[in-house]
């Protein structure tokens, strides 16, 4: 046993919370972001300014009728699998060989999680990274051990595990969705609570509603409470971290925020009441749908993806007729969800219990 300690010791395999918690899920986010996320905003951008570079598909990939193009956005959307397994990989401190043996096994774990996908991904690329470090270099033909052990295992989990975990996520999303549309209110609540919770803590916000698929108002609710807390801890903390701590906070996280969060707790109660406060406005008076990607629905104003995320999903759906046009109360809906309402409640919440002695100075200080 303490053989196998020593092993497992020398090649960086930590059964530990933090590394597949914090650190993988860390990572997955990031993985989404480079892929996924960039595709939406290249797509994006390409059809509402009609830049034909990005418009104009680049790779062609199969011939006759079941030829499939990518443009640039829709390549960068297709490598998500590779993206998180890779990112995950190197958050695990993977050798090389095993680090780039996880891109098939990331893309056929995507492919076979459906709608699960991210999620499937996570977990399978976890499984092949660890295996894949306990064989590397123990070889004189690591070379070839090494890149075939990864990526056998990878794919083998993948096919034991994958299509269940996509089906359960997607019921768990669909549940979700069929909730917030049964119960707005109080489901707006939760959602935005929840999630908006998630954003601040360094966990992946972005990569629980990929893996929930959790888009329409449910998803509307999310970037609801991801709002409340990036705008609220960017407002709130102004006088701490000026112009700095605004945009830190505003459009890159909240997570920021944790350090002097564990510190005191107490300063979490003001944008968190505020997402108790838009979520169910988001759901109930609006009608704020997130129809773009889901993870979307988890990036607040993190590089407004959000809201390019709800944007999107207007476009979309004028194109197909669910939506007859978009309308001034959407961008109403949108700037005070996202903005306005985040900002305002939040600060008064602050300032009342500064008032109270709650929140004192230099509790909201970042190290910037």
């Amino acid at each position: 046993m303490d053989k196998w300690k020593k092993f497992l010791q020398r090649k960086d395999v930590i059964f530990a919370l933090q590394r597949y918690g914090i650190d993988a899920l860390g990572a997955m986010a990031q993985g989404l972001f480079c892929t996924l996320l960039v595709g939406t905003i290249l797509n994006t951008i390409g059809q509402q300014f009609s830049i034909a570079f990005l418009q104009n598909p680049i790779v062609t990939i199969g011939s006759g009728e079941g030829a499939v193009t990518y443009t640039i956005g829709g390549l960068c959307s297709a490598m998500v699998g590779p993206g998180i397994a890779v990112a995950i990989g190197f958050a695990l401190h993977c050798p090389s060989l095993v680090l780039f043996s996880l891109i098939p096994v990331g893309f056929a774990a995507n492919a076979m999680g459906g709608a699960g996908g991210p999620l499937s991904v996570y977990f399978v690329a976890i499984v092949a990274a660890e295996c894949g470090k306990l064989v590397s270099k123990e070889t004189k033909i690591d070379i070839l051990v090494t890149p075939i052990v990864t990526v056998l295992v990878g794919i083998l989990v993948a096919d034991l595990i994958a299509a269940p975990i996509g089906a359960a996520a997607s019921s768990v999303g669909t549940f979700v969705r069929w909730a917030t549309v049964l119960q707005p209110f109080w489901m707006g609540i939760l959602v935005s609570v929840v999630i908006g919770v998630a954003l601040t803590l360094p966990i992946s916000s972005a990569a629980i509603c990929a893996a929930l698929s959790l888009t329409g108002l449910a998803g509307g609710a999310a970037v609801a409470g991801c709002c409340a807390q990036m705008v609220g801890f960017a407002v709130m903390s102004f006088k701490e971290n000026r112009w700095g701590g605004l945009v830190a906070q505003g459009v890159g996280t909240s997570m920021l925020q944790m350090p002097n969060i564990v510190k005191n707790p107490r300063i979490w109660i003001p944008p968190t009441l505020a997402s108790a406060i838009t979520g169910p406005l988001a759901t109930c008076l609006f009608k704020l749908e997130m129809n773009g990607t889901a993870v979307s629905s988890g990036m607040g104003t993190c590089g407004f993806v959000g809201q390019i995320g709800v944007y999107t999903g207007w476009v979309n759906d004028v194109a197909s007729g669910a939506k007859a046009a978009i309308t001034g109360m959407d961008w109403a809906g949108l700037v005070l969800i996202c903005f306005v309402l985040p900002a305002v409640l939040s600060w008064v919440f602050c300032e009342i219990l500064r008032k109270k002695g709650w929140i004192k100075e230099n509790d909201l200080k970042l190290d910037l």
